[in-house]
């Protein structure tokens, strides 16, 4: 059960119908103080539904309010009160969102931090024990920064963003406002980058470049984002990656693109907007991936992207139409294989009772 989310406060399916521009079906005055999920309804709770899979779930739901998309038609009698909206799961998010805005937030910088003495921090700034700021680091205002990160020397972090326990920032690296970065985030670790030498050993190349994080960007768990060798690894505005990604040097995201988890992209890769990357992706480097294109998970990707809009699958990854076509045929491999077999034998034999021209 989601922990207690309006404390002492309760709201009428009216007043959450208003605040989501939803329309209720039911009684508008009863009350909720919770979420539940919806195979979990309880009374007094608000649960959703978006995906049709769980439809059957809503005709025996106990909770008081189902948010509902505003196409369902049920196909029988729902004891809670409906609001339908344009996008149940999206008005779920808004919900989620005001509970965390209401939440109160900390401020102050505990006595336990080390903060450089050039170091600029702005107003309503939280600075947990045991983090670290180095010098000619600048950090805006609002920004949360949690117990045990590292902000290292001449790096920025932008207002209104939060920095769970234990993200590290290398020097020289930028993050925006609005971000999140959960705990075990790197930003600017080396690329991965070595020259073999004669001898068959390998000679390190310095990475010199810097990682720059734009605005509006959220960062998973236990995710890298490594430092250019020359010039800045990019994430645009707005990118939202999953854990355990890692985003290796040199590469650029597109504005918008989402990145699920253990999604590995190779150096100097260029990522277009408004891709969806799923699951295990691995792309190899210096590519060139569209704008608008959908990578299915566990994908192979070994060469660019040109066309925009493409969904690919596979490995090595091809148009989505093509695989499936393969698909069809690669379960049938063993039933062709012993067609062919088959028709070898009868051919042969064939062959070997075949009359001699005279």
């Amino acid at each position: 059960m989601y922990p207690k989310f309006f404390k002492t406060m309760e709201f009428t399916a009216q007043q959450i119908a208003d605040f989501l521009g939803g329309q209720v079906e039911g009684d508008p005055t009863v009350k909720v103080g919770n979420f539940s999920k919806i195979e979990e309804g309880k009374p007094g709770t608000i649960t959703f539904l978006s995906n049709p899979k769980y439809s059957h779930y809503i005709y025996d739901c106990n909770a008081s309010i189902v948010l509902v998309n505003k196409d369902f038609k049920p196909e029988k009698e729902i004891p809670a009160t409906l609001i339908r909206v344009n996008n149940a799961y999206e008005c779920l998010a808004q919900l989620f969102s005001m509970v965390e805005q209401s939440k109160p937030k900390k401020n102050g910088v505990s006595p336990l931090a080390f903060i450089a003495p050039t170091a600029e921090i702005g107003e309503d700034v939280y600075i947990a024990p045991f983090v670290y700021v180095g010098e000619n680091v600048k950090i805006g205002k609002n920004t949360q920064i949690y117990s045990h990160c590292n902000i290292e020397d001449n790096s920025s972090v932008g207002e209104n963003t939060v920095l769970f326990s234990g993200v590290h920032v290398y020097p020289e690296c930028s993050i925006g406002s609005n971000c999140i970065l959960h705990s075990g985030v790197v930003i600017g670790a080396d690329g991965f980058g070595f020259a073999q030498s004669e001898d068959g050993t390998y000679k390190k190349i310095t990475q010199i470049g810097n990682v720059i994080l734009e605005d509006d960007i959220e960062v998973g768990a236990n995710t890298t984002i490594d430092r250019a060798t020359l010039g800045s690894t990019i994430v645009h505005k707005g990118v939202k990656i999953d854990n355990l990604v890692q985003i290796a040097h040199n590469d650029e995201i597109g504005e918008n693109t989402v990145i699920v988890a253990q999604t590995g992209i190779a150096g100097s890769t260029k990522i277009g907007k408004n891709c969806v990357i799923g699951g295990q992706v691995g792309i190899v480097g210096h590519l060139q991936i569209a704008d608008n294109t959908q990578i299915g998970a566990q994908s192979g990707v070994t060469n660019s992207v040109k066309t925009p809009g493409q969904v690919i699958i596979g490995s090595p990854a091809i148009p989505i139409q093509n695989f499936r076509r393969s698909s069809i045929v690669f379960k049938n491999l063993s039933e062709l294989q012993k067609m062919v077999t088959e028709l070898k034998n009868k051919v042969e034999e064939l062959e070997k009772n075949k009359t001699p021209e005279k």
